[in-house]
């Protein structure tokens, strides 16, 4: 990871601002020294985050977290308590329609009860960006919030209706839920389980 002394430093979100979505995510966090600790995210929006830990920072210190599912996200300490801290975010506005992305499908994926949440583990691509291509031959960008082998969360500026098939990449499948922003596409057949994170 890169010194966080060394990275340049934005304003923070306002605590607050956003909604929070109660999550149960794994991660680890670095502080202003170097030095990396195991967390547990408890709930989160796209301005802040409260994670617990068995260390806890120092009011204003400034932390990198490293969130299973989530990825990278930067900010100082807004608060302390016992066993954990408030973290707000210093991130572009593109980063926190990302992320705004991101906990909309975790908010939403209980009720979506779609088949490939519970046959195979979800997890942020390293590249989210892909081509989709409808079934008439027309293009547009997409964005994967996240990918598992067997089906897809996306954000696009089209919502296809439920049943169309698209093809994302080079993988093809279907729509088979609306979500916000977006909608979940099951793939007609698995990836490979060691497939590239670009479909």
């Amino acid at each position: 990871m890169s010194a966080i002394a060394q990275a340049p430093r934005s304003q923070p979100s306002e605590p607050g601002s956003f909604s929070r979505v109660r999550i149960d995510l794994l991660g680890r966090f670095m502080r202003e020294d170097r030095t990396e600790f195991p967390c547990r995210a408890e709930n989160m929006s796209p301005g802040d985050v409260s994670v617990t830990a068995s260390v806890v920072p120092t009011e204003n210190e400034r932390i990198i977290v490293y969130i299973d599912h989530i990825g990278r996200l930067e900010g100082l300490v807004s608060r302390v308590f016992e066993g954990g801290f408030d973290l707000a975010f210093q991130s572009t506005a593109r980063k926190r329609d990302k992320l705004a992305a991101q906990l909309t499908w975790f908010a939403n994926r209980h009720e979506l009860a779609l088949p490939e949440d519970r046959r195979h583990e979800r997890n942020a691509p390293e590249n989210p960006f892909v081509d989709m291509v409808l079934d008439d031959g027309r293009r547009y960008p997409a964005q994967i919030i996240d990918l598992s082998l067997s089906g897809a969360a996306v954000t696009s500026s089209i919502r296809p209706a439920v049943g169309s098939r698209i093809t994302l990449g080079s993988t093809t499948g279907r729509i088979v839920r609306h979500i916000e922003d977006g909608f979940a596409v099951e793939f007609s057949t698995e990836r490979p389980k060691h497939a590239p994170n670009i479909i």
